[in-house]
């Protein structure tokens, strides 16, 4: 089975408070972005790959990682062009087959990664893994988990990584694993969403986290619905990011890449998540 696992991006990002287990709550609208994805193949034990022979041909030595679990079950293979700098075990494709099997009796299985979304651009790519594995793993196997389900065991993964097994607009509360739905586009009719990656900058989603201040007791101009409910020209006054003014204080270079999507006539323009990626809102 083969899926193209897509970024999202946010649109708003207000942290409100710290909680005593160490997150913090948070408020988002989670859009799904798909001109930018992975490639994910999952196959059962021996069967074809219909993706291995292509990454072996296209990546070269440093590119490619491999592992395979202590008890055998797990081959996983992870191509990147940049290299991969992590165990492919430690993986979220491979944590989501791990959780699984925890409560599943599962085959072995080989699991194919073409890493092609950034790292570190806060567009949840490895989010987007896990989630799009577990549903894959799901669909394989006839384990019978519904949306729900799937959403509640792509939580324990990541806080954002429920929001991918839904595939729409989704308001993000608490971690960002307590959704809802969206009534309405989020990017309305005769406008269209450009994503820009900055190349050789990536930031931390813990060192973002470290210098954020929660606004909890700061007046707000707008809720963030209530912000989302204005014309889209009005969103520059009201709709923010929270995580902008540490993360720009360290990566000046991506306050103006910002000033210049507005310079190039964007109606709306924020960073993504924690960054590095900024997104902007373009009339069409």
């Amino acid at each position: 089975m083969i899926a193209n696992p897509h970024v999202k991006v946010n649109l708003g990002l207000s942290v409100l408070r710290k909680r005593p287990d160490g997150y913090h709550d948070l408020e988002t609208l989670f859009v799904p972005y798909k001109e930018i994805h992975d490639v994910l193949e999952i196959v059962a034990g021996d069967d074809y790959s219909h993706t291995s022979a292509s990454l072996f041909a296209r990546y070269g030595e440093g590119e490619i990682a491999q592992a395979i679990s202590e008890d055998g079950k797990l081959m996983i293979t992870i191509a990147r062009k940049e290299g991969v700098d992590w165990d492919p075990l430690k993986d979220l494709t491979a944590r989501a087959y791990f959780l699984l099997a925890a409560d599943f009796a599962l085959p072995p299985v080989k699991i194919f990664l073409e890493k092609l979304s950034p790292v570190g651009a806060g567009l949840g790519g490895g989010s987007s893994d896990a989630a799009f594995a577990l549903m894959m793993i799901n669909d394989m196997f006839s384990l019978g988990l519904d949306k729900p389900a799937l959403a509640r065991y792509a939580a324990e993964l990541g806080s954002d990584c429920a929001f991918f097994v839904f595939d729409g607009p989704m308001f993000g509360e608490g971690r960002g694993e307590i959704l809802s739905p969206y009534e309405g586009e989020a990017v309305p009719q005769g406008y269209e969403l450009k994503v820009i990656v900055p190349e050789d900058v990536a930031v931390s989603t813990a060192d973002a986290y470290r210098g954020i201040a929660p606004m909890e007791n700061v007046q707000r101009p707008v809720s963030l619905r209530e912000a989302l409910a204005r014309p889209v020209g009005e969103w520059k006054d009201v709709l923010s990011n929270d995580f902008e003014k540490t993360v720009f204080a360290k990566h000046p270079e991506l306050a103006a890449i910002k000033d210049s999507l507005y310079e190039s006539g964007a109606v709306y323009a924020a960073m993504s998540g924690s960054g590095s990626a900024l997104f902007a809102i373009y009339k069409v």
